[in-house]
């Protein structure tokens, strides 16, 4: 699918320690080696992340390098794959996401949809699908990281599924 982009100050903290400052604050040794560390343990749980929202991915692996985070593995389906993209996109401290999955069974692909102040679901399923009231379309596409339709925030990321995938 490529390189996401997402909002780097946004999401979910999995970082230890304060990344930008320390980016900020110049390489040394010590800093580096601190660094590499913390994307390490970020990208573990990353992925225990996954594992616990039930996303099913075959030797799923997360690399993370400064503000970009590299994912391999294979999903099942292509919605389980745009998953996974979202977690780890809508993760403080990413600010993009390449991905080189593989797909088991190909489907459709989704938009992606940058919530901004004063969206709701309802006004992005009225930009996307013409009709506030499919909003449930977009809560259940983005199941289990979304648990309630009315706490979304700025700078997430939302799937927007084609209309007839209804998933």
């Amino acid at each position: 699918m490529g390189i996401f982009t997402f909002i780097k100050d946004a999401g979910k903290k999995i970082f230890g320690i304060d990344k930008t400052r320390n980016e900020e604050a110049g390489k040394s040794d010590n800093l580096e080696k601190e660094q590499v560390r913390e994307n390490e343990k970020a990208a573990q749980k990353l992925e225990q992340t996954i594992t616990d929202l039930n996303l099913k991915a075959e030797n799923l692996k997360i690399q993370i390098e400064r503000d970009m985070a590299v994912v391999s593995g294979t999903a099942l389906d292509q919605s389980t794959r745009e998953k996974i993209i979202l977690v780890i996109g809508n993760s403080e401290g990413i600010g993009r996401v390449d991905d080189r999955m593989d797909v088991k069974n190909a489907e459709p692909e989704a938009v992606f949809h940058t919530v901004e102040r004063g969206d709701t679901l309802s006004k992005i399923s009225k930009e996307h699908y013409g009709d506030p009231n499919q909003y449930p379309l977009i809560f259940e596409a983005n199941k289990p990281m979304l648990q309630d339709p009315d706490k979304i925030y700025p700078g997430q990321v939302l799937r927007i599924p084609p209309m007839e995938a209804k998933r």
